[in-house]
């Protein structure tokens, strides 16, 4: 220490200022709590734009669910079930809602892993595969009823005898 300071004797009131940025300090250093409007809180409150996810889970260490993850997995399974139904256009649409919703939760199980479940990821993925494989299919049936329809004309989609009589005709 310098002589200057060895005589001066440490101040035991504690200044308020600089207790208050000495507080302020510690909370923005400690990544356990975040400020907010209201003051200071824990992180295991569920906040999606949170960059430091809980250690234990979302909600006092629960996991969720991703929301949409059945809804993609059925909407995926039906896509191919009913890729031959109405010419694969029914197909073609649940395939697409299917990625769409599969998308979003994608994005928020990125964003937040320890808030959703493992396993409902898992169904997300099985139900982005499957719309694919509908959408693929259907995509597949929608061309071939239109090459049939430029073909052999409109009419002959709707029509068996038609279509029995251009079958035989080409035979």
């Amino acid at each position: 220490m310098s002589e200057e300071q060895e005589g001066q004797v440490p101040n035991s009131q504690p200044n308020p200022e600089n207790s208050q940025n000495a507080q302020q300090s510690q909370n923005t250093q400690n990544p356990q709590w975040q400020q907010n409007p209201q003051g200071y809180q824990h992180f295991n409150q569920p906040n999606p734009g949170n960059p430091f996810p809980p250690y234990g889970g979302g909600f006092g260490g629960m996991q969720m669910a991703l929301p949409n993850a059945t809804i993609t997995l059925v909407l995926g399974i039906l896509s191919i079930v009913t890729c031959c139904c109405f010419y694969g256009i029914i197909g073609v649409v649940l395939g697409v809602v299917a990625l769409i919703l599969s998308r979003k939760d994608k994005e928020n199980y990125l964003a937040n892993m320890n808030y959703y479940t493992v396993s409902s990821y898992k169904n997300l993925n099985a139900g982005r595969v499957c719309a694919i494989i509908g959408l693929i299919l259907s995509a597949i049936i929608v061309l071939l009823c239109i090459v049939f329809a430029i073909f052999f004309g409109f009419s002959t989609l709707t029509d068996e005898e038609a279509i029995k009589q251009m079958l035989q005709e080409l035979q």
